[in-house]
């Protein structure tokens, strides 16, 4: 399945999709949340749970006030990947995807082109 934006992902992933084909820019902030030590993963992950847990319960009001909250994770990841990444939860529902996302091996194709496939 090919995709190109964040909600595209979030759902492919909570399908079990066993191959996802990400086109674009955002393929590189998928190497970057993917690259993250399990050490460093465990640090980002708490502070995008937090983050996306403000926007859910805010109805997306809170989305300023949460990249506060996930300033652990921009220290991580980048911004660019972090605000990527709480856009992935928010759009599933909950942080759950991103571990699966995690789960997922990577292909490097090119700079804007990687493949996702189940581990």
């Amino acid at each position: 399945m090919q995709v190109s934006n964040k909600k595209e992902l979030a759902e492919a992933i909570e399908n079990g999709e066993n191959s996802i084909e990400i086109v674009g820019d955002f393929s590189k902030k998928i190497v970057k949340i993917k690259a993250a030590g399990d050490v460093a993963w465990g640090v980002a992950i708490a502070a995008i749970a937090a983050a996306v847990a403000i926007i859910i319960a805010s109805g997306g009001l809170g989305a300023p006030a949460s990249l506060f909250t996930a300033a652990g994770a921009v220290g991580i990841l980048g911004t660019a990947p972090t605000i990527s990444a709480v856009t992935i939860a928010v759009a599933a529902g909950g942080v759950d995807v991103l571990n699966k996302l995690r789960g997922y091996n990577l292909a490097k194709i090119s700079d804007n082109h990687v493949i996702l496939t189940k581990g």
